[in-house]
């Protein structure tokens, strides 16, 4: 089975056991399509409750191939529509783009990431910035020591230390230090999008 109808169906668990019928028509359909064998017929309905049924046939119709999440789809086409109709829309708006890119997400205008960050987008970024600045800056290429060096010379604020580390990272690395490169680490140390959205306006 397709890994995205997998994903459906397990997102969709606890809603498919408590809504569906695990009645003959679904089952025998499945069993005469050859997605069920007559042993799977008889785990199914060794089950105490319909609910329990229910996840036995989740359980089972990952391992049968290809064609099972077609003919699972096509067995509830006559007594549950509109359970078919929301798998079917489900499927389809999980087809759709991926999600947006970081930078995207972010609101950093493409002509803007190849270039190097302004005095005023790092102290915007050293602003936003907490605990996570080490990691950053660490990831831009900074050493232990620098970092020591920036605490030390900036013992007030931890914006001003910041500051201090991003400016060193941009001084040592001159062009090659672009809003692209800052990013990627940013991303690195798990920095939300909406925290960097008004940084590099």
């Amino acid at each position: 089975m397709d890994p995205k109808h997998k994903k459906l169906l397990r997102s969709q668990r606890l809603f498919l056991s408590e809504e569906l019928l695990v009645d003959d028509m679904i089952i025998q359909y499945l069993y005469q399509e050859d997605i069920l064998t007559e042993s799977h017929l008889e785990e199914i309905h060794s089950e105490s409750s319909n609910r329990k049924k229910m996840l036995k046939l989740l359980d089972i119709l990952p391992t049968r191939g290809e064609r099972a999440f077609h003919h699972f789809i096509q067995s509830l086409a006559k007594d549950f529509p509109w359970i078919k109709d929301k798998l079917l829309r489900l499927c389809d708006e999980d087809n759709e783009s991926p999600p947006p890119s970081f930078t995207v997400q972010c609101g950093v205008p493409d002509h803007i990431l190849p270039t190097v960050p302004t005095t005023q987008h790092l102290n915007r970024l050293a602003a936003q910035l907490s605990s996570e600045w080490k990691s950053v800056l660490l990831d831009l290429g900074l050493s232990s020591a620098d970092l020591y060096r920036c605490c030390a010379d900036h013992p007030l604020t931890v914006q001003s230390q910041v500051l201090a580390g991003l400016v060193m990272w941009t001084q040592r690395n001159g062009r090659q230090a672009t809003v692209q490169r800052l990013l990627q680490s940013l991303q690195a140390a798990d920095i939300p999008p909406s925290v960097l959205q008004q940084v590099f306006v």
